[in-house]
């Protein structure tokens, strides 16, 4: 993989990045407010807010690189930014971070004993699935600096997501049809996760069911395709060309190609 390609990307993408209006006038109904501050509180805790970095037990291999624990700590360093942002929307909405939950306690048992393989997989599942909360949230969400918050964290998944793309791509990955099925068995599977504890935030701004596990399932197709076809990179030049719902065009910011 070129590393050096995504070491630029992710220091490149630590500017150009304006704070949302945190002190914004707050318009947002209780009936809203309540289920979407439990929503952040879990968001906070998983994006940065826990571990916040890899935690499987055979992931020395893959950091003996220098190159590649480079590549992994601004990956990171990204990640804790988000948790910083959600620290702040908490704060602007009245919720406190909390210190544990019980999908977050599971999802990181099995990142830790089921191989750094596995574990850079659901990684990539649940960046892909929490693209498309962010995505509902920006579409639905009429809160000025809550869409703000999810510009900046949409330019961010892209970009992750795009990494694990030039990961496997690297790799001389493929997407057969049993590959495929499992992968989205699997992406599925955390989506559902992910539903379950969010879905009353969601739909209380607006969204649905039905919508999130299309997004989810188009989203999950379009990796797969693009890793098939070798491509490798994901310029910002390209996600401002990608029709994220309810996202104006150029909303990724600069190409940092």
């Amino acid at each position: 993989m070129d590393t050096s390609h995504w070491i630029r990307h992710f220091a490149h993408n630590q500017f150009k990045r304006p704070e949302p209006d945190w002190d914004a006038p707050l318009d947002i109904p209780e009936k809203v407010r309540r289920p979407l501050v439990r929503s952040l509180e879990q968001f906070q805790l998983g994006d940065g807010g826990g571990p916040a970095y890899l935690i499987a037990k055979d992931r020395g291999g893959l950091l003996k690189d220098h190159r590649m624990k480079t590549l992994v700590d601004l990956w990171f360093r990204e990640e804790k930014e988000h948790a910083r942002l959600l620290g702040e929307a908490l704060k602007r909405f009245g919720g406190t971070p909390i210190d544990d939950h019980w999908s977050f306690s599971l999802f990181c048992g099995l990142r830790k004993h089921l191989g750094v393989r596995f574990e850079l997989t659901a990684l990539l599942l649940t960046e892909i699935v929490s693209n498309v909360y962010y995505k509902m949230l920006h579409r639905y969400g009429e809160d000025v600096a809550l869409r703000q918050m999810c510009r900046l964290i949409i330019r961010d998944e892209t970009g992750h997501i795009a990494f694990h793309r030039a990961r496997l791509v690297a790799g001389h990955a493929r997407f057969g049809f049993f590959k495929a099925a499992a992968f989205r068995l699997l992406g599925l599977g955390a989506g559902t996760t992910l539903w379950l504890n969010h879905r009353q935030a969601v739909v209380a701004l607006g969204g649905s069911t039905a919508g999130f596990y299309r997004t989810i399932w188009k989203d999950m197709g379009s990796f797969m395709r693009r890793v098939n076809r070798g491509l490798a990179r994901y310029p910002m030049d390209d996600c401002r060309n990608e029709k994220h719902p309810g996202l104006p065009t150029g909303v990724f910011g600069d190409s940092h190609s």
